[in-house]
C-alpha cells in the first residue's frame, strides 16, 4: 500500500485546477444505463471510485472507454442486472445502478453497499421510493432484489433529506408513466448536475436545486455530450489548504456559487477571498479565529468539509465547536490530529477544538476519504515529517492530490509502505 510523506511548515503559492466532481460523475455514469444511445461525458476525474463504477457498467454488459478525463459509454447491449458485492463493498455509489436498472429494465439485483465507515447509511428511503413507484422489493443474502411490471409516477416524501434517495428515485422515475414529485429532496450541486444531464438526453425534470423535484415521465431517452461540474469539495479542501498554511492559492475551474457556506466561515476565520468568473483566490492567515460550524444538508456547511475544517481550527487562536449532524461516526480523524499535537475533545456529535500554536509531524492513519484530506492539511502545517498511511481512501475522491500540492510548493511525495 502507498503512503504519503509531507515535510510541513512551508507556504504554498500558485494556481491549482479543480477536477470534475466525483459526486456528480458517479450517478451520471449510472444514469447512462437509462438509454441505449452513446453518452460522452467530459471533465470526469480519474479516481478509484470512477474506475470501480466503470467496471460495474462493463459487468452489466455496457462498453466504457475512459481517456483524458472523457468517458464514452454505450449501454445498448446490457444483459446482466446483478451488481456484485465484490465491487459494491468498496463504494457506496454503486447503489445508483438500482434506480437506473429499475427505470429502464424494471429489475435489478444489487448488493448492499460499503464505502467509508462514517456511520450507518441505510437505503430504506431508496427502497420505499421504489415501492411507491410500483416495484416489489426483497432483501436476501445481502442483496436487494427488485421487479416491476410497470412504474407509475407518484408523490414521494423523504422523511430525511437524502442525496442518495433523491438521485435513485429521479433515475427510477424518468421513464415511468405520469408525474413523480419528490418532496424534501436534496439540493446538492451534484443532484442538480445529474438532473441537468438527464434533461440533456431527453428527460423532463423541473425544480432542481429546490426541495421539490418534479419528473414528468418520458418514453425513452437519447444519448449526447455532457460536461460535469467542478468538485466543490475538492475546491473547499484547497481553500482550507491556503488558510491553514497562511498561503495565497488561486483555484482555476472553480465552482463559483457552490461554496458559499465554506466561504462565509473562511472569511470569519480571517481569510480573504477574491472571485471572478471561474476563478477563486484565497489568502490564508497565520492563526485563524476560532469559528464554530454545524454540518447541514446543502446549502448548509457540507459534512464532507467537516474534517478539513476541524484540522484548520486545530491551529486557531481560540476555541471552536464542531457539530456533526449528518453522520454519527465522522470524527475518526480526531485521534490522529491529536497525535499531531491538536487539542480536540469529542462528546457525542460535537468536537470542542482548542487551538494550539502549531502541530508536529507524526505517523498517522487514514480512516475514510475526508479524514484523509484533513490529515494532509494538518501535515502541510505541521513542523517536521508526517507519514500518512492507508492513503487509498484519498484516491477514491481526490485526483492526484499530492501532485497538485507539490506544484503549489509543498514538500510531499507518495511512496510504498514497508511491510
Amino acid at each position: 500500500m502507498d503512503k504519503i510523506i509531507i515535510e510541513g511548515g512551508r507556504k504554498l503559492k500558485g494556481d491549482v485546477t479543480i477536477s470534475g466532481s466525483k459526486n456528480a460523475a458517479l450517478p451520471i455514469i449510472a444514469a447512462t444505463l437509462l438509454t441505449d444511445k452513446e453518452c460522452i461525458i467530459d471533465n470526469v476525474p480519474f479516481l478509484k471510485d470512477v474506475e470501480v463504477m466503470n467496471k460495474l457498467i462493463n459487468i452489466l454488459g455496457g462498453k466504457v472507454e475512459f481517456e483524458k478525463n472523457k468517458l464514452c459509454i454505450n449501454n445498448k447491449e446490457i444483459n446482466k442486472f446483478k451488481a456484485p458485492y465484490e465491487l459494491l463493498k468498496t463504494m457506496r455509489a454503486g447503489v445508483y445502478v438500482m434506480g437506473a436498472l429499475l427505470g429502464r429494465y424494471k429489475k435489478f439485483e444489487v448488493a448492499l453497499p460499503g464505502g467509508c465507515v462514517i456511520g450507518e447509511r441505510p437505503i430504506n428511503l431508496h427502497i420505499n421510493g421504489f415501492k411507491k413507484l410500483g416495484a416489489k422489493i426483497n432483501i436476501e443474502h445481502g442483496y436487494v432484489k427488485a421487479r416491476a411490471k410497470k412504474l407509475r409516477g407518484t408523490e414521494i416524501y423523504l422523511d430525511v433529506v437524502s442525496v442518495g434517495a433523491t438521485i435513485n428515485i429521479m433515475m427510477a422515475s424518468v421513464l415511468a408513466e405520469g408525474v413523480t414529485i419528490i418532496k424534501n429532496a436534496a439540493c446538492e450541486p451534484h443532484v442538480v448536475d445529474l438532473g441537468n444531464f438527464l434533461n440533456k438526453i431527453g428527460a423532463r425534470i423541473s425544480g432542481l436545486g429546490t426541495r421539490e423535484i418534479i419528473i414528468e415521465g418520458v418514453q425513452k431517452l437519447n444519448g449526447g455530450n455532457y460536461k460535469i461540474i467542478s468538485d466543490y469539495i475538492e475546491a473547499g479542501t484547497f481553500m482550507v489548504a491556503a488558510g491553514i498554511t497562511n498561503s495565497k492559492i488561486t483555484l482555476q475551474n472553480a465552482p463559483i456559487g457552490d461554496l458559499e457556506a465554506v466561504e462565509d466561515k473562511l472569511k470569519k476565520a480571517g481569510c480573504r477571498i477574491d472571485k471572478k468568473e471561474n476563478e477563486i483566490t484565497i489568502y490564508g492567515v497565520d492563526r485563524p479565529n476560532g469559528v464554530d460550524i454545524e454540518t447541514l444538508p446543502y446549502p448548509g456547511f457540507p459534512t464532507d468539509m467537516q474534517a478539513q475544517w476541524t484540522a484548520f481550527m486545530s491551529i486557531s487562536s481560540g476555541t471552536s465547536v464542531i457539530r456533526e449532524t449528518i453522520w454519527e461516526k465522522r470524527f475518526m480523524h480526531v485521534p490522529e490530529l491529536n497525535r499531531m499535537g491538536a487539542d480536540i475533545l469529542v462528546k457525542g456529535n460535537t468536537a470542542i477544538v482548542k487551538g494550539v500554536k502549531n502541530l508536529s509531524g507524526a505517523q498517522v492513519m487514514v480512516s475514510d476519504l475526508r479524514a484523509g484530506a484533513s490529515l494532509v492539511l494538518a501535515g502541510l502545517r505541521a513542523t517536521g515529517k508526517t507519514e500518512i498511511s492507508r492513503v487509498y481512501h484519498l484516491d477514491r475522491g481526490y485526483e492526484k492530490i499530492e501532485e497538485k500540492l507539490e506544484k503549489l510548493g509543498a514538500r510531499i511525495k507518495r511512496s510504498k509502505e514497508n511491510r
